[in-house]
């Protein structure tokens, strides 16, 4: 999808709900810094980090950036780290298909080598991964970045661990935002995501009180590491 100039993923495009997520305060404070980035560096690439528990709205988020810098003339792209989801055969082999979104479930090796190539700036156009929640499946190389791109919005959960190899992450960032929401305003949206991959209601309910909000835990365990904490309160 094409929006304003910037390229957005399918798998990131805006729902009728989801267009909530972004509060009209949200959009203006997660930009302020990152003009002061670019404003002090004319040259290198910059790289933005969007994190947050599940629902918090940080494609979204990731996205109104995106948007709103190609809207200034700023080429800009938005990534998300969902795409480095292991397959679900491997899942299945490893025994953690009822964890998926966890951290062991990603090829947390393969985001870092991605991340490091972006900061580069080279003259090839490089290729991200999408996560396809239809096929509830990982698809590669559906991403261009090209060299002209000046900005890449990141957003994924687990961008702040501490535990490697994770604890890479942080500093291959030029700015980190997190996005909090409280869980009245994540869980309605966490519970139609499982509805929508075909759970009953039930099923939906275990999912996400037993992986969501357990990845959600984690993921608040690393909000003081955040340059700047965003708050969406409806």
């Amino acid at each position: 999808m094409i929006l304003m100039g910037v390229h957005i993923p399918s798998n990131m495009e805006v729902s009728v709900y989801d267009r909530a997520m972004v509060s009209p305060d949200t959009l203006p404070a997660a930009l302020v810094p990152v003009r002061a980035l670019l404003s002090s560096d004319d040259r290198r690439r910059i790289l933005i980090g969007v994190v947050g528990p599940p629902a918090a709205g940080k494609s979204t988020l990731a996205v109104a950036m995106a948007s709103a810098l190609a809207r200034e003339s700023i080429a800009a792209v938005a990534l998300g780290m969902d795409g480095f989801h292991l397959a679900n055969e491997e899942l299945e082999r490893l025994g953690l298909a009822n964890r998926k979104g966890a951290p062991a479930t990603f090829d947390a090796e393969g985001f870092i080598h991605l991340l490091r190539r972006l900061r580069e700036l080279g003259p090839a156009t490089i290729y991200a991964p999408v996560f396809n929640r239809t096929l509830n499946e990982s698809i590669g190389s559906a991403v261009p970045v090209r060299p002209a791109i000046r900005v890449v919005v990141v957003e994924g959960n687990y961008l702040l661990l501490e535990t490697p190899p994770w604890n890479e992450v942080r500093s291959l960032f030029d700015l980190v935002l997190y996005l909090d929401a409280p869980a009245r305003v994540r869980r309605p949206a966490l519970l139609r995501r499982q509805r929508n991959r075909g759970l009953d209601s039930a099923a939906a309910l275990a999912w996400v009180d037993e992986s969501d909000e357990a990845n959600a835990r984690l993921i608040v365990q690393t909000r003081d590491r955040a340059d700047l904490v965003l708050c969406r309160g409806a």
